[in-house]
């Protein structure tokens, strides 16, 4: 099975629209993500309550769904070296996106965003470890 990070924009996305094709993506590959993204939910969740296609006893259901099927590492198991090649990286580009770098430094594995500055300045800087979303939603409906 394929495994990729995962970054908040795709799951504040996922959480927002609540569409169930989600859950079958999620149920498909290994998803991961640092223990960052729970604390930029947080931050943004009255704004998910607010704008969600979901009512309140959907959107309970739908994030228990999301996040069962989702793994969360915590920042310990993130080198100083991951870490520290991340921070460089990021802070041209937008430094709170430093810990998702770092996991996917870490692993080996391509992160996956929706955040078009982040990945051309990624790109920009010859880090390849880094895909669009919609990149690789196209390339899923391809295989099928």
């Amino acid at each position: 099975m394929f495994s990729y990070v995962i970054d908040t924009n795709i799951v504040m996305s996922m959480l927002l629209s609540g569409k169930s094709q989600y859950l079958k993506i999620l149920s498909c590959f290994d998803f991961i993500f640092p223990q960052y993204l729970l604390t930029e939910l947080d931050e943004y969740k009255s704004i998910i309550i607010e704008r969600t296609k979901l009512d309140e006893s959907q959107l309970l259901k739908y994030t228990y769904s999301l996040f069962s099927l989702m793994t969360v590492i915590p920042s310990m198991a993130l080198s100083k070296n991951s870490i520290d090649f991340a921070k460089t990286l990021c802070e041209r580009v937008d430094i709170k996106d430093m810990s998702f770098v770092a996991l996917s430094v870490e692993t080996g594995l391509i992160l996956l965003t929706r955040d078009e500055k982040l990945y051309k300045g990624l790109k920009k800087q010859g880090y390849r470890n880094i895909m669009l979303f919609e990149e690789f939603l196209t390339d899923l409906y391809k295989m099928k």
